[in-house]
Order: structure tokens, then sequence, then C-alpha cells
């Protein structure tokens, strides 16, 4: 291994351990960069001139017009937060479906997946959902593990579901790197895989997910009752016609802004940019329905604007860091070490899936998405026979697999925050295992059958 390389591999252990430390990403990726730029330089293992390439690559995120969707989505699913709807849909499912055993944990189940669809941001579906839902799961007598083990799972869904937030960060990132992998190859007017695409092919792995997540609360229901017990009904609570009506109340508004949203884009009629800003004019008009719009509108945009600075600040530290990388010699590294691993094609994939998971424990999803996929995926793209769609989906379930799974899952703890004081670490920990189980299994089902995140970008857009 030439002196380069070991500088890239230092760097790369450098960024995981300060970052596991707990220093901020954009910092940790900046500011370690340039100190391996400065020894590169003087070990005469790199140029500075590498570093004349960064203001174009700022200039280019800065000016990245899919990007311009984050902090719209941002602000529609911080919005949405405040516009009390999970309360709402909450209550009005558990009608539907609390008379049957396991129904207030399907009913969890299907509100959850709305607001993941709706609000595309992890954390804050798991405050929510946490902090309304858990407590009216123990108040009917649900065991405590499988109501925490639901609440996190359904919550991580706005990891997959489109239009969240990795999958538009992921898409981005996709996109840069199949181009790369295709000049590489010679192909000079190279496709391009979109953040559209990415959204069609999570589409039928997300409801696949919940379509599990529901066969196994059944499953419990019928097999151990006393984990999932019927609600009596309430005197005087709608029935018949009278809930008919009101669930279709309830539902139409946040299905019809979700509708709005993801099927402008799918049906190619708007932009992900465009098709977020409706969903922040329909995010404002549902909070207004149901709230004092000043009260809320001004907690919203500070919010919003903080987790945009974070993702922009990680987005300029990670284009110097790869610039650094690449002047080190790391990119070719990569290539021959993915490239020499025995199982071919099937062997790169595996060791790439299987580091992402284990960095999950320790690392945020963003924070991998920026050091990780720039490094591998231009490489494994070159590869024969890899989708760029399907790499996409597959690394998106994955990273939602490793954000629940115990010890160190950020869900775990976002939900550790909010929960009832009678839920214990363990029980949340024990809770969520068969849901990191199902989604394993997911994820294998997806390896073996790529059609399930390919065949519905092919037949909207071809290719």
């Amino acid at each position: 291994m030439m002196f380069a390389e070991i500088l890239a591999v230092a760097m790369v252990v450098a960024v995981c351990v300060l970052l596991m430390a707990g220093y901020p990403v954009a910092l940790t990726l900046g500011g370690v960069s340039l100190v391996f730029a400065a020894l590169g330089h003087l070990t005469g293992a790199m140029s500075f001139a590498f570093l004349g390439a960064l203001p174009q690559r700022v200039f280019g995120v800065m000016t990245n017009d899919v990007l311009l969707a984050i902090p719209l989505f941002v602000f529609m699913g911080v919005m949405l937060e405040r516009s009390r709807i999970a309360e709402e849909l909450l209550e009005t499912m558990g009608r539907l479906f609390g008379s049957l055993r396991g129904g207030l944990g399907i009913s969890v189940t299907i509100v959850g997946t709305l607001l993941a669809a709706a609000k595309g941001v992890v954390g804050a579906t798991t405050v929510t959902m946490g902090l309304i839902t858990l407590p009216a799961m123990l108040r009917h007598g649900y065991d405590k593990r499988l109501a925490a083990g639901t609440v996190a799972a359904t919550a991580t869904l706005a990891q997959i579901f489109p239009p969240a937030t990795v999958l538009v960060l992921l898409g981005d990132q996709l996109s840069t790197a199949y181009q790369a992998a295709q000049l590489a190859q010679g192909n000079f007017a190279p496709s391009s895989v979109t953040v559209s695409d990415l959204f069609a092919g999570a589409i039928i792995p997300g409801f696949s997910l919940v379509a599990l997540y529901i066969l196994y609360l059944i499953f419990m229901a019928v097999f151990f009752p006393k984990t999932s017990p019927a609600i009596p009904p309430e005197p005087g609570a709608p029935k018949g016609v009278a809930l008919a009506r009101r669930v279709i109340e309830v539902l139409i508004a946040p299905i019809a802004l979700i509708l709005a949203v993801l099927g402008s884009i799918l049906g190619g009629i708007a932009t992900p940019t465009e098709a977020a800003s409706v969903g922040a004019v329909g995010a404002i008009l549902l909070t207004a329905r149901r709230a004092r719009l000043s009260e809320a509108l001004g907690p919203t945009v500070r919010k919003t604007t903080q987790i945009t600075a974070m993702i922009f600040l990680i987005l300029m530290g990670a284009a110097l860091f790869s610039l650094v990388f690449r002047g080190l010699g790391g990119d070719d590294m990569v290539h021959r070490a993915l490239g020499n691993l025995p199982g071919g094609v099937a062997g790169a994939i595996l060791v790439t899936m299987f580091a992402m998971f284990l960095l999950g424990f320790v690392m945020d999803a963003f924070e991998i998405i920026f050091v990780v996929v720039p490094i591998v995926a231009p490489v494994l793209l070159k590869m024969p026979g890899v989708d760029p769609v399907w790499l996409g989906v597959m690394m998106a379930l994955n990273l939602q697999t490793s954000y629940m799974h115990p010890p160190l899952g950020p869900t775990l703890f976002f939900l550790r925050g909010v929960a009832p004081p009678e839920i214990k670490t363990t029980d949340i920990y024990i809770g969520v295992i068969p849901f990191v189980l199902i989604q394993l299994f997911a994820l294998v089902v997806l390896w073996y059958v790529p059609g399930l995140a390919t065949a519905l970008p092919h037949a909207l857009y071809g290719g």
C-alpha cells in the first residue's frame, strides 16, 4: 500500500472516530480533510491543486435544484407535526380497528405510515408517535415491548417512504456517482438516475414492509392475545355510517396532500422541488385548519432553518472530504479492494451493505450518505448488472434497519426520550428485535427480487 493510500485510510478512520466521539459532522469532515490535505502536501502524497476544485463543488451544491427540495420537505414535516393531525388519525383509526385484537397496533402502523409519508423525517415521526400512541397502547393493555417495537418500527418508515429526506440526499449522491461511473467506462452521454426514480423504487418495498409489520401484529394477536387486546367501544362513539364518514373526513386531507406531492413527482407533472413547494403550502393550510397558524409558523421556520443549515454544512464538508480522499488515491484503492473480493459483484455489495449496517450503530444516515456513498457507489455502479435504483433502495432499507437496531439506533434514543416511565430501555430494545428481523428479511427478499425496486420506475419512466 502506498503512503498516500495509507493517509486516505487514516482520514476515514479519523472521521469515524471523531464522529463517534460526538464532534459536529460538518466541522469534522472539513477539519479532518484540511489536516490530511496538508499532510499529503507536505509528504508529497497529493498536491494542493486538488483543492482548487472546491469552490466549484460548493457552488454546485448551493445551486442544485434537487437539494432545494430539502428545506421545503423539512418545513412540511415540521408544520404537520404542529397540526395535531396525528391525534385525529389515531383516534379515528383506533375506533375503526380497535374492537379487533391487535386493532390498535394496526391503527398505529397505518397512522405511522401516513405520517412517515407526510413528514419524511424519522426523529419528528418518532417523537410524535411516541407521545401520542405509546400512552394509548399502554392504557388499553398492550404489552410494553410490543407497543414500543411497533412505534419504533413504524417511525423508521420515514427513512424509506417518499418523500423522505434521506431518499432526496441519496438520490443526489447516486446521480453523481452513476454519471461518474459511466464516464469512467467511456460513455460520454451518460444517463442519470433521479430522485423521482428513487421515490418510485421505494414505494413497493415500503408498502411491503408495512404489510409485513401488520402480518406480525396479526400473528401476535392470534397466538398471544394478551399482548394486544381488543378495545371495548366507547359509549356514544360513532358507529356504522357515522364512523365511515368520520374516517373519510380525517383521512382525506393527509392522503390528498401525499397524493399531491408524490403523485405529481411520479407522474412527471412536477419536479421534487416543485412538489415540495406544494406540500409546504398544503401543510400550512392543514395547520391553519386545526391550530393557530401564527403560533406554529415561527417555531416551524426556526426548526426548518436549523435542520437545513446542518444538512448543507455537512454537504460542504462532504465535498471537501471526497476531494481530498480522491486526491490521496482513495477511490482507486476502494475500486481495487471491492473488485478483488471473493464473490465478485455480490461480494462487493454484501461487504458494502454490512459496513453501512454497522456504521448505522454509531453514525447518522446523513453522515453515512455523505461519507460512504461517494466512496463506494462509483465503484459499485461500474460493476455489471448493478442497477442504481435497486442499489439506492437497498441502501435506504439497510440504513432504516440500522437506524433502529439495538443498542445504538437513533430511533431508540428518540423513543426513550418521550416514552412513559413504565417503559424501560430494555423493553424498547427487546421490542424492536422482531421488527429488525422483519426488515432484514425484506432486505434479503429485495436482494433476490430486484424487480420490487426497479419495476415501477421502469414502468413510469422506461429504461
